[in-house]
């Protein structure tokens, strides 16, 4: 059976470095991690299988973080040895919680270390709802840190980089600390363990296979989250990490169930690539081979992954990881089986935090853009793509300028598709702001039949809100009602492009009279006028414009807090106040109002003072009236936007 760790971790942490010395541990080879994907390592440890899932440290990749705990078994966070950067670990923390996954804590290159270790566990206390026990305490000499005491075995291990460590007697003067340090670590665990309590209270010491078998049990319940301690560069405490992940990450099996039991395969990855297509990796919950029913369709020729070279297979084992090819229909981030099945509520779809247009650069590529981008989304579900309505541009929105960076690579290296950015029509709006009563006359004669049409409307602005609205009060048959629905479409015409140049929204239109002509009147003669009527109102009724307002979500550690006062008030935003997020420690939920102009650079912002881990999510609220040189402002940088596009 093979066993998944998805390992976790801000940039520079050395999470891949990790990886690396954990196959290397029997000199398991592996491929070079890359900075955009999910890495997928295969490695044997006493005589077990495991595969890492090295998941990219940028959180505008953290959609990959997510795919991957859908089917990990374990995940090992790595985090710094500077108790001021534990909030970076935050999201990591989080993620873990939410999904239920259970989780180890590396504090990797604790040879760096200058703080204790009780003040780095106390730093990522913060941000965890489970006690985070450390399980082994450093070995100091002469302050620098050169090795570890396991406080469940109660032995000593003397590091040599490079080389295994070395079993020694606990130093003399570590004695009274290590007792401290375990007296405290099995009250953590007693709390989940009546006999362990007793055993404590009876001041009798507990056997340590007793221990391990109670650590291996609260990590299966998410009780406690174990801390460890090491330098994956130079190898040190990498054999007792992975001693405690193989006695205690629970196999597939705890995985199924923790999905629902109906899932045979989930795919925590999918790429297109040149000339082979595209390629799902998925693990398998299941027995499955191919041409097994796999969400309504056969599952295609599947092979291992993480091998230098890559091996086809007749079947997949439950626990197996493999790549599929010819599953087109197989998503990224998506559990399947022989019927319907749903992702876990805490597992969907990063909401997009930063926009881009982009149109190929060469026209021959449109159509293959267009075809190239669908397939972009299929492996990513936090990219989206859209077509800005006025322009014509494609709008990726995606986690940041890396994120859609990747995304453009892609489009280049394997769909041969170049792109250059493209301008984005502003989301604007305008309205009017007093009645107008038209008279519009229709008339065209250029031999034969005619064309005659003849309105009367009354426009009036709407509610803010309420859109576009159409009425008729006609009597004794001046406008026929086979015309009427005409002057209605016409009037729509009209409000696509107002007096000030934007979509009009909120006014109504009634039609109370006019007059047809038997012969020349038409459809098109009725809608023409219609259009023509509501054009000229809209002149004569005051427009002005309107900009969206949003409701911004912000989630951010509790420490960055207050400086989000002055990010919403130097963006014409309101703050309506924060509150603790209730199901993460450590995290506060920001509410404020803000302009639709004020989200462009957002999260760059956000970021820079939440050191990369704030986030927010924005939904229309609203559109409030804009005046002066604010609107004078926008209306000519459309005007600009228009003339380059």
């Amino acid at each position: 059976m093979t066993r998944c760790i998805a390992v976790l971790g801000a940039a520079g942490t050395g999470k891949s470095t990790l990886v690396d010395a954990l196959c290397a541990l029997e000199n398991n080879e592996t491929t070079e991690a890359t900075h955009y994907d999910t890495r997928t390592a295969r490695f044997t440890f006493i005589g077990d299988d495991w595969v890492a899932f090295d998941c990219p440290g940028s959180l505008e990749f953290m959609q990959q973080a997510r795919d991957a705990m859908l089917v990990a078994d374990a995940a090992v966070i790595c985090v710094s040895p500077q108790p001021e950067q534990a909030v970076l670990a935050a999201p990591y923390i989080r993620l873990a919680e939410r999904a239920g996954v259970p989780a180890f804590i590396l504090i990797n290159r604790i040879d760096e270390a200058q703080a204790s270790a009780r003040d780095i566990i106390e730093a990522l206390q913060s941000y965890s709802t489970h006690p985070v026990v450390l399980r082994q305490i450093p070995m100091r000499d002469g302050g620098k840190i050169v090795g570890s005491v396991d406080l469940v075995s109660e032995r000593a291990w003397r590091y040599r980089p490079g080389e295994p460590s070395d079993l020694i007697e606990i130093p003399d003067d570590l004695i009274e600390h290590e007792q401290e340090a375990r007296g405290e670590f099995l009250e953590s665990l007693s709390d989940y363990d009546d006999w362990l309590m007793e055993e404590i209270i009876e001041d009798r010491e507990p056997a340590s296979d007793q221990v391990y078998a109670i650590c291996a049990r609260v990590l299966k319940d998410g009780a406690v989250t174990p801390a460890f301690i090491g330098s994956a560069l130079n190898g040190n405490g990498m054999f007792r990490l992975m001693k405690a992940l193989r006695h205690e990450t629970p196999g597939v099996a705890a995985l199924a169930e923790r999905l629902g039991g109906q899932a045979s395969a989930g795919v925590f990855l999918a790429r297109h690539r040149k000339h082979v297509g595209k390629t799902a990796y998925l693990r398998a919950l299941k027995d499955i081979k191919p041409g097994d029913e796999l969400g309504g369709h056969a599952l295609g020729p599947i092979s291992t992954v993480g091998d230098p070279k890559p091996a086809q297979l007749t079947e997949a084992r439950a626990g197996d990881v493999v790549g599929a090819i010819k599953s087109d229909h197989l998503g990224s981030g998506q559990l399947y089986g022989t019927g319907e099945v749903a992702t876990p509520d805490w597992h969907g779809a990063l909401t997009p935090v930063f926009t881009v247009g982009i149109k190929a650069v060469s026209d021959r590529d449109d159509a293959k853009m267009s075809e190239a981008l669908h397939k972009l989304a299929s492996e990513d579900l936090s990219l989206t793509i859209s077509t800005d309505q006025e322009t014509g541009a494609h709008v990726l929105a995606g986690q940041g300028v890396l994120h859609l960076r990747r995304a453009r690579e892609t489009l280049s290296g394997d769909f041969g598709v170049e792109t250059a950015e493209a301008a984005l029509a502003p989301p604007l709006r305008e309205t009017i702001t007093k009645k107008a009563d038209v008279h519009f006359r229709h008339r065209k004669q250029s031999g034969g039949s005619g064309q005659f049409a003849d309105v009367k409307l009354k426009v009036a602005p709407a509610a803010r809100g309420e859109g576009f609205s159409f009425e008729q009060t006609i009597h004794g048959g001046s406008v026929p009602r086979n015309y009427i629905p005409a002057v209605e479409n016409g009037a729509k015409d009209a409000t696509e492009r107002g007096p000030l140049g934007f979509p009009v929204v909120d006014i109504s239109v009634n039609l109370y009279d006019g007059q047809h002509h038997a012969v020349d009147s038409s459809d098109m003669a009725f809608r023409i006028a219609g259009r023509g009527g509501v054009k000229e109102a809209l002149e004569s009724a005051s427009p002005v414009l309107l900009e969206p307002v949003y409701d911004v979500k912000f989630s951010v550690p509790s420490v960055y807090t207050g400086s989000l006062n002055p990010l919403v008030s130097s963006r014409r935003g309101q703050v309506m106040g924060f509150d603790r997020e209730e199901s993460c420690e450590g995290w506060d939920v920001f509410r404020a109002q803000l302009p639709g102009t004020a989200l462009d650079g957002l999260i760059a912002d956000l970021r820079s003072i939440t050191q990369g881990v704030g986030r927010y999510e924005a939904e229309f609220s609203h559109y409030n009236e804009v005046y002066g040189k604010d609107a004078d402002k926008m209306i000519e940088k459309r005007a600009e936007m228009l003339a380059d596009a």
